[in-house]
């Protein structure tokens, strides 16, 4: 069996295994990065934080980066189209308890595009290049860069991209294989995933479709990729990296987590969220959460509809005690 439990290094960070949690914003916050950790995932990356709020010492963006000892490694992932900044603000918080930078080139969201951050930067090779050069000078931990397969199907250019980060210095990169056009449709070209791991020497990290242990193993096979990055499939499922890792493992395919567990699990992540965030936020962002965690279980569709229209946290508690299925 493919052996995904081997170590990987990204510039002078090991990790214990081939499988990392992918940034997600809304998802990847402190309480559901430790449940990651917990399960099995070798690597955990925060919610994208803006270079320009680190700058101008937004107080959201301060939460945002909190770090727990237990969920380490972690990776920080930057946003931004300014070289100066990203670089001196990669510098600012270089002293906080992260253990790779990751320089955001993939996101698809229009707000971000329209500035010329996330995948737009794909665009601009040249503009790529100055920031990831400027960033890898200006701090001592590993840069690695999270790029798609293109801006757009008559755009793509990951290999050329990834060329670039190696030669500016990155320790690492991971690719979406979808276009920025694309967003999270489709099926993920894991071709484009393989070529760019025959271009470059650096780590290369595949990312998309990858939903249990079988595709997981699938996407080791066709891409030679070093390492596999999980994003939607874990939402609400932490247990994701032990399914993957016990497949890759023994070739039994995914084993049932009790419903027991599930709802520990639940609401060990609510209280964790009620500590970090209080009460009104934390029972809010709450609702998406247990959505995913109760997803075509028995009585889900019930216990959503309660806790969307729930505020606090003694409903939450006594809707997930009592009303989860059996």
């Amino acid at each position: 069996m493919t052996d995904a439990a081997q170590k990987l290094r990204i510039g002078n960070v090991v990790l214990d295994n081939r499988l990392i949690l992918a940034p997600m914003a809304g998802v990847t916050d402190l309480p559901f990065r430790l449940l990651c950790r917990e399960q099995g995932a070798g690597l955990v990356c925060m919610e994208m934080v803006s270079a320009k709020a680190i700058f101008f010492h937004n107080k959201n963006t301060d939460s945002l980066m909190e770090i727990d000892p237990r969920e380490q490694p972690t990776a920080l992932q930057l946003f931004g189209s300014d070289p100066n900044i990203m670089s001196e603000m990669a510098k600012r918080i270089e002293e906080r308890p992260f253990s790779i930078l990751d320089i955001n080139m993939g996101c698809p969201v229009p707000k971000v595009v329209n500035n010329g951050e996330g995948s737009a930067l794909m665009k601009t090779p040249k503009l790529a290049a100055d920031i990831i050069t400027k960033t890898v000078k200006a701090i001592k931990k590993p840069v690695t860069v999270k790029i798609r397969k293109g801006f757009r199907d008559d755009m793509v250019n990951a290999v050329e991209i990834a060329k670039i980060a190696e030669g500016c210095g990155a320790s690492a990169v991971a690719v979406h294989g979808r276009t920025r056009e694309q967003y999270y449709s489709g099926k993920a070209d894991w071709d484009i995933i393989a070529k760019v791991k025959e271009a470059v020497s650096i780590p290369v990290i595949g990312n998309g479709d990858v939903t249990d242990g079988p595709s997981a193993k699938a996407m080791f096979e066709q891409t030679g990729c070093d390492g596999l990055m999980v994003g939607r499939t874990a939402r609400g499922n932490p247990w994701i990296f032990k399914k993957i890792l016990h497949y890759l493992e023994t070739g039994q395919k995914d084993f049932m987590v009790p419903a027991a567990e599930v709802r520990e699990t639940i609401l060990r992540h609510a209280k964790m969220a009620l500590e970090i965030k209080g009460e009104y936020t934390a029972v809010r962002e709450m609702r998406k959460h247990i959505g995913w965690y109760t997803a075509g279980y028995p009585n889900s569709a019930a216990l959503r509809r309660d806790i969307n229209a729930m505020e606090t946290f003694g409903e939450l508690e006594r809707a997930v005690k009592n009303i989860l299925w059996e």
